[in-house]
């Protein structure tokens, strides 16, 4: 039986849930998920973006795509739904470097942005599990804001 709590999100998207449903999303290599939470009003959002800035990208038709647009998108959205941007606080999972020797260091670039964009939004990032060369997935639980993460390497740790 399907579970009709849990919502996926997918590669470049994103999702606002509401206690006592779950955000989850897989396959963050490089990407990196980006989840919000309001402890008050138990709301939480999760981005799943691909890259870091969408400036200068002629095809800015889904903010979730990217980091910086994705952070600002969800925060919007959550506040629609009800959370407070005073209260919101971030966590950042993922950005590894799944390659060696690449010289592009999408990952690196990806944690760099979202926590620039964070920064410049006054969001505080109160955990991240972000970085290293393995992937992971991730599911926020909007009844209490705690993000698990999981990885075939690592097994599954609360952050």
């Amino acid at each position: 039986m399907p579970d009709s709590s849990l919502i996926i999100v997918g590669i470049g998207g994103f999702a606002i849930a509401r206690s006592p449903a779950r955000l989850k999303t897989s396959g963050l290599g490089s990407c990196v998920g980006v989840t919000i939470y309001d402890r008050k009003e138990r709301i939480g959002g999760l981005v799943h973006a691909m890259l870091p800035s969408a400036k200068g990208d002629r095809l800015e038709n889904n903010p979730a795509k990217y980091a910086d647009s994705g952070i600002e998108y969800i925060i919007e959205e959550a506040i629609k739904t009800g959370a407070s941007r005073k209260r919101l606080e971030a966590k950042i999972v993922g950005g590894a470097s799944m390659f060696p020797n690449t010289f592009l260091n999408i990952g690196e670039r990806n944690i760099k942005c979202a926590k620039k964009t964070l920064a410049e939004l006054g969001i505080p990032i109160v955990a991240d599990d972000t970085g290293k060369n393995y992937g992971r997935t991730i599911i926020l639980d909007a009844s209490n804001g705690i993000l698990y993460v999981k990885s075939a390497l690592y097994g599954c740790k609360k952050i």
